[in-house]
């Protein structure tokens, strides 16, 4: 049995990158911007994984920069942009992932920009017209729009293509966190049309610590780390050889629509067994793996802590987040009250997931509830 459901926390490694990562390792271990024939063995195996990506992407090799995972994609866009942009307004939405709430938070007051969040409705669905209504208003100039392409918690899938058509138009530069939406939906990076796009390994069975930032050709961009020169001179560093071919492998090999019947399963026996249980953003689009819900009653850390116990990983937000005790933000964003948002789980599930895999978790929170009750005394 797989008690494992927090695939967008992370998703454990494919055999294929970890074979891909041992065979740079073993045979390109020198570094690729010496000149020798070992720097130039590694740089092959870097330039052949970065066609890879790009390929995969629909891109130019060249627009990618390689990061240290998504939150640093994210910080390097948004720093980037803003370092180098006129005072102005910069627009996002309350449900974004720490790493460009909170980056965007502190550039803004350090160089002086109108921060404008817009909240999704109470499903988790920022609406295009809200957000593009935000952009439209005629007072200080847009210098930088952002939206994710699928919510880490919820799952929803946001209206990152409508947003990209009219940041085009009106030429505003335009950063899309593409992390959870990468084996979950389709990413054609080029057919999108955003200016920035940020991607994550070890969320579709990559690994940790290796992302990439896709940049369009001829967007501005102020350098993010200096010294090397590395990454076109836009982030400088060694690049992690075998951390990229890694990613490069993974790509393709994991097609999480395939989970939805399970995720479905999963939220008909939950309702079934439970049925004040409150599924957020079930009435709209949502990436097939995902299900965050509300166990009215009960503590989230509590039921979480609990089903550890019994050997069931899950989460109660952002892994990002869980050393805090804080209710999601992105719940309190959609209207949900204090008390069920900090009542709430996240369960995410991976390709190899079962019905019956379901249906333990859903028998062992039913157990767990029960239990807590009986100790309460209710």
């Amino acid at each position: 049995m797989n008690r494992y459901f927090d695939y967008n926390a992370t998703c454990p490694m494919l055999d294929a990158a970890l074979t891909a990562m041992c065979d740079a390792s073993q045979h390109a271990s020198g570094n690729p911007s010496s000149m020798h024939w070992a720097g130039r063995a590694a740089r092959r195996v870097l330039d052949d994984a970065r066609d890879q990506l790009a390929r995969y992407f629909g891109v130019e090799s060249g627009s990618l920069i390689i990061t240290s995972g998504g939150s640093e994609a994210n910080n390097m866009a948004i720093y980037g942009v803003l370092a180098k942009a006129p005072q102005g307004r910069v627009v996002t939405s309350a449900i974004e992932h720490p790493s460009v709430l909170q980056t965007m938070e502190r550039w803004c007051e350090r160089l002086g920009h109108a921060l404008c969040v817009v909240r999704p409705n109470a499903e988790g669905l920022v609406e295009a017209d809200q957000f593009c209504a935000v952009l439209n208003e005629s007072t200080q100039p847009v210098v930088l729009a952002s939206l994710m392409w699928a919510n880490n918690e919820t799952g929803v899938i946001q209206p990152v293509q409508a947003v990209a058509n009219v940041c085009r138009e009106r030429k505003i530069p335009f950063l899309v966190d593409g992390v959870q939406a990468l084996g979950k939906l389709p990413t054609d990076v080029a057919g999108l049309g955003a200016d920035f796009v940020s991607f994550s390994a070890h969320k579709m069975g990559g690994p940790k610590g290796v992302g990439l930032l896709y940049v369009r050709r001829g967007a501005a961009l102020e350098p993010w780390l200096l010294g090397g020169g590395q990454e076109r001179g836009r982030r400088s560093g060694t690049e992690n050889v075998p951390a990229v071919a890694g990613f490069a492998a993974a790509l393709g090999q994991l097609d999480y629509t395939q989970a939805a019947a399970v995720r479905d399963d999963f939220e008909q026996q939950l309702k079934q067994s439970m049925g004040d249980v409150r599924v957020h953003g079930e009435g709209v689009a949502r990436v097939g793996n995902t299900s965050m819900f509300t166990v009215p009653g009960m503590d989230g850390e509590t039921l979480l802590m609990q089903l550890d116990l019994a050997g069931f990983a899950v989460a109660s937000g952002s892994a990002c987040s869980s050393g805090k005790r804080e209710p999601s933000h992105v719940l309190r964003a959609m209207g949900v009250d204090e008390r069920a948002a900090r009542s709430s789980l996240r369960v995410s599930f991976g390709v190899e997931h079962t019905r019956e895999d379901a249906g333990a978790l859903v028998k062992e929170l039913v157990r767990i509830r029960t239990l807590l009750k009986k100790m309460a005394g209710r």
